[in-house]
């Protein structure tokens, strides 16, 4: 199997959301009931402002979309274009953490590695702008790759905003 790896661009939208859904659904249903997965659905999913600011990538296996996920120099976690709480103010390298983001795989392709691509490139990019650090908010179906790729757990909460509460777990690691 031969991966290769691309920045996504906004002719990706529909095929990146119809990953995404698959992702949630079948990867988080171990972890997730079904409330949960509806509810992780409405509070996660893409930030087209990574596919414009040139930070989310599309990784491929013979033309067929296998996973995506970028990073971030802007302050906002976790979430997607309509999540509440959202910010663009930039980060400054010096002082803050780059964030990973939007980190999916398709069910077909989990644990081949598609998810450590994504991360080195998001790694990779952070630290050329200068980011000594990144942080993530991690789904449970995600804490193991991040855990085996040096990320370290630290507050675990629960996002009840798309109406059943959905644990979650705040990671980082030094660049």
């Amino acid at each position: 199997m031969s991966l290769t790896h691309r920045l996504a661009r906004r002719a990706d939208l529909d095929a990146l959301r119809t990953l995404m859904d698959a992702a949630i659904g079948e990867l988080q249903r171990p972890f997730l009931d079904d409330s949960q997965i509806a509810s992780s659905r409405a509070i996660m999913g893409l930030d087209t402002q990574l596919i414009d600011d040139g930070t989310y990538f599309v990784v491929e296996v013979d033309g067929e979309l296998a996973g995506c996920g970028g990073w971030s120099r802007r302050a906002t976690l976790y979430g997607s274009d309509q999540t509440p709480g959202r910010s663009p103010a930039l980060l400054d390298p010096a002082q803050d953490a780059a964030r990973v983001r939007a980190m999916y795989t398709h069910p077909h392709f989990a644990r081949r590695g598609v998810g450590r691509l994504i991360l080195t490139l998001c790694e990779e990019a952070a630290r050329a702008e200068g980011f000594t650090c990144a942080e993530l908010m991690a789904t449970l179906a995600g804490e193991p790759l991040y855990r085996a790729c040096g990320y370290i757990p630290g507050e675990r909460l629960t996002d009840d905003r798309g109406g059943a509460p959905v644990p979650l777990v705040r990671m980082s690691k030094m660049l």
